[in-house]
């Protein structure tokens, strides 16, 4: 949702993207919004925070190294 809101708003470029969850650990994006952060985000930098402080830090293409793209048609 945060990514529609902001394409609502007119952001159009985006460096990075928080995934923030209040769990032990930490908690990667599902496989819809994967896709949908690829189509509109690109190969970001994916920021998988907790509320115990720990942070860990991935590019797009390592949590969804085969996403599905305008290639494929």
């Amino acid at each position: 949702m945060a990514v529609f809101k902001a394409i609502s708003e007119g952001a159009r470029q985006f460096r990075r993207v928080a995934v923030v969850a209040d769990t032990g650990t930490l908690t990667p994006p599902c496989g819809a919004c994967r896709q949908i952060l690829w189509e509109f985000c690109g190969d970001v930098e994916i920021a998988l925070v907790n509320l115990h402080g720990k942070t860990e830090t991935y590019r797009l293409k390592d949590l969804f190294p085969k996403p599905f793209d305008g290639s494929y048609l």
